[in-house]
């Protein structure tokens, strides 16, 4: 079914009786058919989902994370995703046929994973070997399509996640001379930057304009960077940062890798959700933080740890608007539609896509 098609199902025009229940009619409604279907149906929640949706979660992680216990799962036949789609992509890639994924609202997509479709990076790759030669290796972000994955995997690349990239990019760096980081450019710098790299020895690859961006001596350039970016990470600046430093120097920051090179810079430190989830509950009581990442999963932090004075780093801050498709009415209509014996919003990638993209996702794996 193509993106057009998708966007023809019902999750679109959601049925009026789901907008003209309460919360309380919904929430009972969702318990009930999860007692129904009892070990048939699976629920992964992202960290970056509403409350109301992660009640019901039986599962809370990062996409990777979430995507690997749902293939453990061999007993659910439902796994209603809730992230976006190129997490539901991945879990689809890692369950069995007999295992359906189910996408509450297929227009919870990522902005970022979006910046880099696979026509633009086949003209990338074209064009940048005609500058470089067989001297790269491609990594992407686990946060990218599975077309993209599947790119990377007949590349001889891998995946990266925000815990691991580090020890990725070390790897290729074994295999190739340069590597091709998609499709995030602030973790691909900050990542190579801690890494002893030169931000003069990085260059950007700008997919509108089909163009190397780099003033120098090409034969110096060591990373090439996807010029992609979270929508929500690159709202924290420098000036969120001088604003707390001048206002309470008792906080400590800490940033996702998503950020600019000049807001992880400044900061007092920096890691993956999971790492910064750790970082807060194993803190002391009354230590103070202000937190770049997403709005939900800051204010998630602030109910779960009263003894502590937690922040938004960036007090205007709005959740990822995309990850927030998902709300409690479309997770409902799922349900229901599964209940009923239909079958929308399914999430399928075909055979050959996931062949190659698991061998990007099974060389990361192995490192």
């Amino acid at each position: 079914m193509s993106i057009q098609e998708m966007l023809k199902q019902p999750s679109f025009s959601l049925a009026d009786r789901y907008r003209q229940m309460t919360r309380e009619q919904m929430e009972e409604r969702v318990r009930e058919i999860k007692k129904e279907l009892g070990e048939a149906l699976f629920i992964p929640g992202h960290h970056y989902q509403k409350d109301e949706v992660i009640q019901f979660a039986d599962a809370v992680g990062d996409s990777l994370q979430l995507a690997q216990i749902s293939a453990s799962n061999k007993k659910a036949k439902y796994i209603v995703f809730c992230g976006v789609h190129f997490m539901a992509e991945t879990a689809d890639m890692l369950t069995t046929k007999e295992q359906t994924v189910i996408l509450p609202d297929m227009r919870a997509g990522c902005s970022m994973a979006d910046m880099a479709n696979i026509h633009q990076t086949e003209i990338a790759w074209e064009k940048m070997q005609a500058l470089f030669g067989d001297t790269m290796l491609p990594l992407t972000y686990v946060n990218s399509t599975a077309a993209i994955k599947a790119f990377v995997g007949r590349n001889g690349g891998a995946t990266v996640t925000s815990s691991n990239a580090h020890k990725l990019v070390e790897w290729a760096f074994t295999q190739k001379e340069r590597i091709l980081f998609l499709p995030d450019q602030h973790l691909g710098r900050n990542t190579a930057f801690d890494l002893g790299i030169d931000l003069d020895e990085m260059a950007v690859w700008d997919p509108i304009r089909h163009e190397l961006e780099y003033e120098g001596d090409l034969s110096r350039v060591k990373v090439i960077l996807w010029k992609g970016h979270c929508s929500v990470h690159e709202n924290f600046t420098v000036k969120n940062i001088e604003d707390i430093r001048k206002n309470d120097q008792n906080m400590n920051i800490i940033v996702h890798p998503e950020c600019r090179r000049e807001v992880v810079g400044l900061s007092d430190d920096n890691g993956s959700t999971k790492y910064i989830i750790d970082t807060i509950e194993q803190s002391a009581s009354g230590s103070a933080w202000a937190i770049g990442t997403e709005m939900n999963l800051v204010n998630r932090l602030i109910q779960n740890h009263p003894d502590k004075k937690i922040i938004s780093l960036n007090p205007n801050m709005c959740p990822c608007l995309t990850m927030n498709r998902i709300d409690l009415p479309h997770l409902l209509w799922s349900l229901d539609t599964i209940v009923e014996g239909g079958k929308s919003n399914v999430i399928e990638v075909d055979e050959q896509t996931t062949n190659d993209a698991l061998l990007a996702l099974n060389r990361m794996l192995k490192q």
